[in-house]
């Protein structure tokens, strides 16, 4: 396979969410530790589960893999690098300044903006450090979905730019006050990045139209800054020997076969191998390690029929949801999971129910208007897009707070605008609007995958915090986003999953932080469902079998209602294709 040859020191699996990174940068790191090298295998991703994929608990230390000799894995856990990067500021701090300054320089560290930066602080440090280069021959990084991985390979610069023209004394001081230190090795870790000797890229994509899009994207902005060195990996495609004897493979066999026919331009220029589909759940060393294996399809075992599950429909949580006549509707979960094509399908059928509904998401990579395809009265449509809120946010501030200063003030508070920290106040903004027009209508909301909501989720846990401390004195009533998210008359969270081991298991997770914060998921939909679509390929056959555990599992022990959505044999995209997806039996 091409983007197996001649590996170099940094290798990194990026791509949208759900299209396999996880596996195939496991899988590439069990390669290279067999072949005798020294592997440090490192995922960047908010919700990462390369812990789970070898079922060893890691975290935020290196941890060596027992099972594969030469092979050690770090899991950058933002929350915790956070918690490092506030008590390294805050510490020579305490006992000096009083409690109250304490106090509010806490609360500064408190939201998305540091967690990133601190994620960023340990990201380049791999890159850089002498000593973890002399202990490794290889680092392969299993990045975070596409939005999240553009912005933290573009903050090496970013970062740079802004330390570099002396910007470190706005908004962002207290984020920011750990880096101005650090000039030399972020200078270090842009020159490693570029160099193709030293970095290879590797895009995964599935063999679908919008994760090809997405592909051709993410290969514009990382050459743009200067990363070229680009594989193309398309993974999990059906094998043509299946379709013979099954309509539903031979409708996923000619869509794959389409999507590629129709790839980019841009990417077709790149190195390009295919992975096939296999019949099996790629969790544990044994079954990684036959992912790249040049036999990898194999030959399946013959496979009884598969009798439908009786299980509940999507119609009936739709029937429950319109109960009260408008509220908010979010959608959660894994990248890849379908999570756009569900909240469309729900927002049409509302609609068509004759309730007034905004679709909305904050996924940087979501394609709302590409599924829906056409418009439908009652419904609108928009996208919470961090560049747009952050130059709305950023014109409001100059016309508001700007209008009474002078020439020098205002170049000053322009600088100040110009902070990373902006956009996360933009995009909190524009999330707030969405949760208030949700008392009037139906919101319903694609959430980005699990890690960039759960940061979305702190800024707004750290504004009602705030809000209650300005509030506890007043004796005045006051809402907050989260006191509405918290509400289940008012917000029903829908947990998005698939049939398979490690989506199942980060959706529990997810569940898991929501209580934390005091939100109870509502329901979970199990998507793109085998089980209930009753194939006849050997190879789908078996997979939908290995569906039955899982769907056992969130049935008996995570959900408290729930329902299955079954594969379909055309993409559900455009109005008629979603309404199969909500209609009673589906």
């Amino acid at each position: 396979m091409h983007f197996l040859d001649h590996p170099p020191a940094f290798m990194f699996f990026t791509g949208k969410g759900g299209v396999g990174k996880t596996s195939l940068a496991c899988a590439h790191a069990i390669l290279l530790a067999d072949q005798g090298r020294r592997v440090l295998l490192v995922s960047t991703d908010p919700a990462s589960n390369v812990g789970q994929v070898f079922n060893v608990t890691i975290g935020n230390h290196v941890t060596a893999i027992p099972a594969v000799p030469g092979l050690s894995a770090l899991e950058i856990d933002p929350q915790a690098a956070a918690q490092l990067y506030r008590d390294k500021i805050v510490g020579p701090v305490r006992g000096v300044l009083p409690e109250a300054e304490v106090k509010s320089i806490e609360e500064q560290l408190s939201g998305a903006c540091t967690t990133e930066i601190a994620a960023f602080d340990e990201f380049t440090a791999l890159l850089t450090d002498p000593q973890i280069l002399g202990n490794y021959d290889h680092i392969v990084f299993d990045t975070a979905p596409t939005g999240h991985t553009i912005r933290l390979l573009q903050l090496p610069g970013a970062w740079d730019e802004f330390l570099q023209d002396g910007k470190g004394n706005a908004s962002c001081l207290g984020p920011l006050a750990g880096l101005e230190k650090q000039r030399d090795r972020y200078h270090a870790a842009v020159a490693a990045l570029a160099d193709p000797a030293r970095t290879r890229l590797v895009l995964v994509a599935r063999a679908q139209g919008a994760t090809l899009r997405e592909a051709a994207r993410t290969h514009n902005e990382l050459s743009a800054i200067g990363l070229t060195q680009q594989y193309l990996v398309i993974n999990g495609v059906l094998p043509d020997s299946e379709r013979a004897v099954d309509p539903l493979a031979a409708a996923i066999v000619a869509r794959e076969r389409s999507a590629l026919t129709a790839m980019p331009a841009p990417l077709k220029t790149l190195p390009q191998d295919l992975i096939p589909l296999m019949p099996f759940n790629l969790v544990g060393v044994d079954a990684l390690r036959q992912l790249l294996r040049a036999d990898a399809a194999g030959v399946v075992a013959t496979t009884p029929p598969v009798t439908a599950m009786k299980t509940p429909a999507l119609s009936s949580l739709i029937d429950d949801m319109e109960a009260n006549g408008h509220g908010l509707i979010m959608l959660m979960g894994k990248g890849g999971v379908g999570k756009t094509t569900l909240a469309a399908a729900i927002a049409v059928a509302l609609a068509e129910r004759g309730h007034a509904v905004h679709l909305t998401t904050s996924d940087p990579a979501a394609h709302l208007e590409d599924t829906l395809s056409e418009s439908l009265a009652l419904l609108t449509v928009s996208r919470i897009d961090p560049l747009a809120e952050s130059d709305r946010y950023r014109q409001e501030v100059m016309n508001t707070k700007g209008k009474k200063l002078d020439a020098a003030g205002r170049a000053l508070l322009e600088e100040d605008l110009r902070s990373p920290c902006t956009e996360e106040i933009a995009v909190f903004q524009a999330f707030s609007r969405a949760i208030r027009e949700a008392g009037r209508k139906f919101v319903v909301m694609d959430t980005a995958p699990t890690g960039h909501t759960l940061l979305l989720l702190d800024a707004t846990g750290a504004y009602h915090r705030e809000i209650a401390r300005q509030m506890a004195d007043k004796q005045l009533h006051f809402t907050t986003p989260m006191m509405q998210l918290q509400d289940p008359h008012q917000t029903k969270v829908l947990i998005v999953t698939l049939a398979e081991t490690t989506p199942v298991l980060e959706a529990a997770g997810l569940q898991s932080d929501l209580r934390r914060a005091g939100i109870e998921p509502w329901a979970w939909i199990i998507n793109n469902s085998l089980s209930a679509a009753n194939p006849q390929s050997s190879l789908l056959r078996q997979r939908a079998l290995n569906e039955r555990t899982h769907i056992t599992a969130v049935a008996t022990q995570h959900a408290h209602r729930y329902a299955l959505v079954p594969l379909l044999e055309a993409d559900p995209v455009g109005i008629v294709r979603l309404e199969q997806l909500t209609r009673p039996g589906a």
